[in-house]
């Protein structure tokens, strides 16, 4: 997990994951701890966010690439991961595919998410 500061202000978070959970909480309906195998496996990005006062400057692009560096350090050529339409976005611009769409209604009301990989 990675955190970015400027000054004394949280400009953004994010991390990636070899557990096979794509994105939720602790009691997430459905979370697996599996561990992902990196030869057929894609890693996961999770928990991306950047701060309304610093989105447009770098920050989730910095945390995008800092992720993939690392999961391809552990042996993973893709990653994956679960896109609101605010984020989209930022991770087409950063050279992710969509894969599918899906409404995730775990917390009631369902929102959209986009399930996007790129090659690392």
């Amino acid at each position: 997990y990675f955190v970015v500061t400027c000054g004394q202000a949280l400009a953004g978070c994010g991390g990636w994951s070899r557990r096979a959970t794509m994105y939720g909480g602790d009691k997430t309906p459905g979370r697996s701890a599996a561990l992902l195998d990196p030869a057929r496996d894609a890693a996961r990005v999770r928990a991306m966010y950047t701060h309304p006062d610093f989105v447009r400057r770098g920050v989730g692009r910095l945390i995008l690439s800092v992720c993939g560096n690392a999961a391809r350090k552990e042996g993973f050529r893709r990653v994956e991961l679960g896109a609101t339409m605010a984020g989209e976005p930022l991770y087409r611009a950063c050279g992710y595919q969509p894969r599918r769409r899906i409404f995730d209604d775990t917390g009631g009301a369902p929102v959209p998410i986009l399930l996007m990989w790129k090659m690392i």
